[in-house]
């Protein structure tokens, strides 16, 4: 699968009680021209052995032992070997970004390239919510894209993209999000959009068509058991 890597570094500055955070860069990773993915962290171990990277993730409503919060990536790779190929060139790329003083050489201008991808729906329905179903976006069978919702608005379906909320604020005040993995074009998003609305509509119909066979089923009055026979005496 095609893709590109861009890197900025992150200058130290020291976190809260006067500790130096652990974050080194930022990189963002697009697909075939066509989806990006942001805010995947660059960091340091405590001992400052080696880089890792970490990818965006989310506050899931689940609890640990302890009662702490659960955090669950918005996106990763599904295969080991796409994880270590893709994480590895992370790093390659922010090693490149720290020794030359700058990100890596823009690429040729080209045919604008789609990647290959699937997705998974389910549909979802709860009083009071606008959420009409769940979905995963898998790209080429190595990277999967969780937390994307489809929301009932005024007069259609739409597409949420996973994102997070940022410290600034519109005009009513409300807090602006800002989305962590999108279509880059239009063609892409409309062709991504268009596939996920099918699947949905395809999914609902497939579960309202169980429902319909299950009730059918339940209202189907049992036949009556016959006597047993009395023995003569």
């Amino acid at each position: 699968m095609k893709y590109s890597i861009k890197v900025n570094e992150v200058k130290q500055k020291e976190g809260k009680e006067g500790k130096e955070s652990n974050i080194r860069g930022f990189a963002t990773v697009v697909f075939g021209d066509s989806f990006k993915i942001t805010n995947i962290a660059i960091l340091e171990n405590k001992n400052k052995e080696q880089l890792f990277v970490s990818m965006p993730r989310y506050r899931s409503n689940e609890r640990d032992e302890n009662g702490g919060t659960i955090y669950k990536d918005v996106c990763n790779p599904v295969t080991a070997e796409f994880r270590e190929e893709l994480y590895g060139n992370i790093l390659e790329a922010y090693n490149q970004e720290i020794t030359k003083g700058k990100g890596q050489d823009a690429p040729e201008k080209s045919a604008i390239e789609m990647p290959e991808f699937s997705v998974s729906v389910t549909p979802f329905e709860k009083e009071g919510s606008s959420i009409r179903g769940l979905v995963r976006i898998y790209f080429d069978d190595s990277f999967i894209v969780n937390n994307v919702s489809i929301l009932q608005g005024k007069d259609k379906l739409f597409i949420a993209m996973p994102a997070y909320k940022t410290k600034q604020v519109d005009e009513q005040g409300k807090a602006i999000y800002q989305d962590v993995a999108y279509p880059v074009t239009k063609e892409f998003r409309e062709k991504l959009y268009g596939n996920i609305i099918e699947e949905y509509n395809k999914a609902k119909t497939q579960t309202q068509n169980q429902n319909q066979a299950q009730e059918k089923v339940a209202q189907t009055p049992a036949r009556p058991q016959e006597k047993e026979a009395t023995p003569f005496r």
